[in-house]
């Protein structure tokens, strides 16, 4: 197995890293394997403890031998925004994993991938990731880029390093977030309790998130535009949560069940705007609220007493 890592990787310690890959392996079984050289970093042997740099090259046995796993294409209805040649860009729903994990294997956006896109799709990390160049969380829904190829896939990662695509999400906020416009500048790291949280910590990686809002809703939420100026792991729903306002229904970071019952956090990555792979044309992408969003707002907007 390959996978090369992204910018959501970075400062990860490879044990934690393959842990979340391996759900039911437990860390110090990973961490032999780690020690025994089942593990290479571009080609060499780390400790567990290694930190991961963006692009290293991770290969490495499958753990489980006995177990062949092989992700199949599913006929999966996709919405696809906007396509040529060399990338499309999909409006991801929510509830669905961007890609598969050891352990879910199945309806994820890649299996949806194989079936209508098949071979025409990059494979620079490797095959649970194919066509995958960024990702969004299970419950976050929106517009996600899909590169068809590893040339494109290369120029799309590099945009997204050198912070060249625009990315803008749209939230309901637990509360009254007090200020019309904010700057979140806060470094986030991995949370030291629970491996499968981030959090604000002083020596986390920088992270910027840019925050207008759109509309109050009394002292009990805030409806907001949110712009990704770098592109951490949960970046916005750690920021928002340090901030004391999370993403409504996010009780993964604090915010607790609302009244208006959906799933995971009311969040969408709702606009992208991008230099077209190739070629000089900017293209410019946007999407309504998805069903999740538009009921939360619909609930509120009819409230007679905010």
């Amino acid at each position: 197995m390959l996978l090369i890592t992204d910018e959501n990787s970075i400062d990860t310690r490879l044990d934690i890293y393959l842990s979340q890959l391996y759900d039911n392996i437990s860390r110090s079984k990973i961490q032999s394997a780690i020690k025994g050289g089942k593990v290479l970093i571009n080609g060499e042997v780390k400790k567990p403890s290694y930190s991961l740099k963006f692009d290293d090259r991770v290969e490495f046995e499958n753990l489980e031998p006995d177990k062949i796993i092989e992700i199949e294409p599913e006929n999966i209805p996709l919405e696809v925004v906007w396509e040529d040649e060399n990338m499309a860009v999909i409006n991801k729903p929510s509830g669905m994993l961007t890609h598969p994990t050891f352990i879910e294997t199945t309806g994820t956006l890649v299996n949806a991938l194989l079936y209508k896109f098949g071979q025409n799709l990059s494979d620079t990390n490797g095959e649970f990731r194919r066509g995958i160049v960024h990702r969004l969380d299970r419950n976050t829904s929106g517009l996600l880029m899909i590169a068809k190829n590893n040339k494109t896939h290369e120029y799309l990662a590099n945009i997204i390093k050198e912070h060249q695509l625009t990315k803008k999400y749209h939230a309901v906020l637990k509360g009254f977030y007090p200020n019309e416009t904010d700057i979140i500048s806060e470094p986030i790291g991995r949370n030291n309790v629970n491996p499968k949280k981030m959090a604000v910590r002083s020596d986390g990686r920088p992270s910027l998130t840019k925050l207008k809002v759109l509309e109050h809703f009394g002292s009990e939420a805030t409806y907001v535009e949110l712009e990704l100026v770098t592109g951490r792991t949960h970046q916005i729903r750690v920021h928002t949560s340090f901030k004391k306002h999370p993403v409504y229904n996010d009780t993964l970071y604090g915010a607790g069940e609302g009244k208006v019952k959906t799933q995971e956090q009311v969040l969408q990555s709702f606009y992208l705007k991008f230099a077209k792979p190739f070629s000089s044309s900017i293209i410019e992408l946007e999407i309504e609220p998805d069903e999740k969003l538009s009921k939360v707002l619909t609930y509120f907007r009819n409230r007679s007493d905010l």
